[in-house]
C-alpha cells in the first residue's frame, strides 16, 4: 500500500457538493490525500461535517416505570417498561423507535414500550431513547431517560454527577459499502455543552474532529478499510471527565 500524506482544511460553512440539496454542510473540515509517488495530485478525500438538523417531535415525552432507580433483580429476565406521550409510537413509522443502550453497547431497538432482556449479574446503567424516521436519536429534553439498576449480587454505581455520552450510531463493527457516508450520532446525558463548557472529540485512526453541539457527523469518501472510532466527551479546556460513560470505542470497516 502507497504512503498517504493528509492536508486539512476547515470551512465553517460550505454548500454541499451534490447540486441541489436542500441542505447546507456545515463546520466542514476536508482532508486532501496524496501518495508518496503523487504529491503533486492533491485531491479532495475524506470530509467531516455537520448539518442544520430539524428537529422532529421535540415535546415527545418517555418515562421509564421499570426498572426503579438503583433496583435489584435476580438474574435472567429483567422487565421494562416506559410510557411515551406526543410521539405517534405505533403510527406505521418505518423501523425501530425506541432504542435503549446497556453500559456503552450498542443500542438494541423495540417497537413496544414493554420488554424483557435476559441479563447476567452485573451493574447497568440503561438509555433509553426516541428516535426519527432516519433512526437518528431524538435530542431534546424529554426524548430520552437513563437508570441504574442491579442484577443479582452486585453494588451500584458510584455516585457522579458528571454528564456522560451515548452513541446511537455506528453499531460496533458496522460494514459500510465504498463511497457510503458514515454517520456518528450521539446523546450527551446530564450536562449542557455551553452551561458545562463541554466538546465532543471524535477520534477516527488519526484523524481528530471537535464540535460544540449536540448533533449527528457526517464522514464522507473514507477509503476502504478498517477504522477504530472513539467519541469522547471533556471540557473545552481540555480537562478529562472522570466517568466510566464519558466515552465510547467501536470499530467500522469500509468495504
Amino acid at each position: 500500500m502507497k504512503k498517504s500524506h493528509f492536508t486539512i482544511f476547515l470551512f465553517p460553512i460550505l454548500i454541499a457538493w451534490s447540486c441541489g440539496s436542500p441542505r447546507e454542510r456545515r463546520d466542514e473540515m476536508v482532508i486532501l490525500t496524496s501518495t508518496a509517488d503523487s504529491l503533486q495530485s492533491l485531491t479532495p478525500e475524506i470530509s467531516f461535517y455537520i448539518y442544520e438538523e430539524k428537529s422532529d417531535f421535540p415535546d415527545a415525552i418517555i418515562e421509564m416505570y421499570s426498572p426503579l432507580g438503583n433496583q435489584v433483580f435476580r438474574p435472567g429476565k429483567v422487565p421494562f417498561e416506559f410510557n411515551i406521550k406526543n410521539y405517534p409510537f405505533d403510527a406505521g413509522l418505518s423501523g425501530f423507535q425506541l432504542n435503549m443502550i446497556l453500559n456503552s453497547g450498542d443500542p438494541v431497538g423495540y417497537n413496544s414500550p414493554i420488554f424483557q432482556r435476559d441479563l447476567n449479574e452485573g451493574t447497568y446503567r440503561a438509555v433509553a431513547y426516541l428516535v426519527d424516521a432516519e433512526g437518528l436519536s431524538l435530542k431534546e429534553f424529554g426524548n430520552y431517560v437513563d437508570r441504574d439498576f442491579m442484577v443479582g449480587d452486585t453494588r451500584p454505581f458510584p455516585y457522579q454527577a458528571e454528564p456522560y455520552i451515548v452513541l446511537n450510531m455506528p453499531l460496533n463493527n458496522q460494514k459500510y459499502m465504498d463511497q457510503e457516508v458514515v454517520t456518528i450520532d450521539f446523546l450527551i446525558v446530564g450536562g449542557d455543552m455551553d452551561l458545562d463548557k463541554l466538546k465532543v472529540d471524535i477520534q477516527l485512526n488519526e484523524f481528530h474532529y471537535e464540535l460544540k453541539q449536540v448533533t449527528p457527523v457526517r464522514i464522507a469518501n473514507l477509503p476502504k478499510g478498517d477504522y477504530m472510532l472513539k467519541v469522547k466527551l471533556m471540557r473545552r479546556d481540555g480537562k478529562e471527565l472522570d466517568g466510566p460513560f464519558s466515552s465510547v470505542t467501536k470499530a467500522i470497516k469500509i468495504e
